[in-house]
């Protein structure tokens, strides 16, 4: 009688599947850069789906040179604002905050997100990081930036999301001189991208609630001699005698969805001003009308539509490189159905 292997129902990579502490993703990694200093990341609201006809530019493709469709994600993109400069130092526990020097000057809505700092001596603050730079103390620099989602209308709300980006490039002394230059400013996702570059994308994804093994592990159900008294549902078995106790892999309710997750090498494949360039008759399902700055990236990102998804360069970039796509056609279909 053959050997009967039946491999276990739903990955354990993530677990456990806990929900996400803020919709804001974070980011525990950031590329290596070599050049001058600069940001790393930025951060826009999904509007939603539609689809471009462009030429397939990828070497040895069995389309090259032809006209494909290819599915496009719309972000509403418009400028951030840096709020505050933060460095890091480093002991035997980790990374720990030194210090930070925000703005003069700040929006109005960022009060609503978190209590500024009323009795705050930049001059002080300063001179402290420059003396931990002198000792070579200081091991990153990062900047406190803000979204906007009050320029938007397809956002319902004026209270900016705050994230940290890292500076990088040079030394940390010429990125904390960087930083000095764009505090209180605004930057835009041009100066960070290029139209064809690979990035990673970053968003909290679609919250389902609490589901059953079923549906959140894609167990099989019961058969029916097996499910006697309704329970084709339940998972067949909670584990061996030994050790007495449910072990974590035994497939079990509980949260599904609003988990952070990133897509590595995601294509840039357009960066617009005009938003009635892409939007379709009626509007967005969900949004509305996209009236500031927009970027389309190649297949989907993960979370619903408003939500709010972070950009940086490629982690693991490999052989991709930059090519700027030509793009034909840009779906205005109605998606109301």
């Amino acid at each position: 009688m053959s050997n009967i292997h039946r491999p276990r129902m739903g990955s354990l990579a993530y677990s456990p599947r806990k929900r996400a502490k803020s919709p804001v993703p974070k980011y525990h990694a950031w590329p290596a850069y070599q050049g001058e200093p600069a940001l790393q990341g930025f951060a826009g609201y999904k509007v939603g789906m539609t689809h471009v006809v462009m030429v397939d530019d990828h070497a040895n493709s069995p389309n090259e040179g032809k006209d494909i469709m290819v599915p496009v994600t719309v972000i509403e993109v418009p400028d951030m604002r840096v709020a505050a400069i933060r460095v890091y130092y480093h002991d035997t526990y980790g990374n720990h905050v030194l210090t930070e020097i925000w703005a003069d000057s700040f929006d109005k809505e960022l009060n609503r997100r978190l209590n500024l700092p009323k009795n705050y001596k930049r001059e002080e603050a300063e001179k402290k990081i420059r003396e931990a730079l002198e000792a070579g103390k200081i091991v990153d620099v990062f900047a406190l930036t803000y979204t906007r989602p009050s320029v938007l209308t397809g956002v319902p709300k004026k209270v900016p999301d705050l994230m940290e980006t890292r500076i990088d490039g040079g030394s940390m002394t010429e990125r904390f001189e960087y930083g000095l230059t764009i505090l209180g400013k605004d930057f835009s996702i041009q100066s960070l991208f290029k139209v064809g570059q690979y990035t990673d994308v970053t968003a909290i994804t679609k919250g389902k609630g609490t589901q059953g093994p079923v549906k959140r592990w894609g167990v099989h159900l019961r058969k029916r001699k097996h499910s006697r008294g309704k329970k084709e549902r339940h998972v067949g078995t909670l584990g061996p005698w030994t050790p007495h106790h449910v072990r974590w892999q035994v497939p079990m309710m509980g949260q599904m969805g609003y988990h952070q997750r990133t897509e590595f090498n995601k294509r840039l494949i357009k960066i617009g001003e005009d938003g009635t360039e892409i939007t379709p008759e009626g509007g967005f399902i969900n949004y509305g009308l996209v009236r500031a700055r927009y970027v389309l990236i190649k297949g989907s990102v993960p979370g619903p539509s408003k939500r709010l998804v972070r950009i940086r360069h490629a982690m693991r970039l490999g052989e991709h490189k930059i090519r700027e796509p030509t793009i034909g056609f840009v779906s205005l279909e109605s998606k109301q159905g």
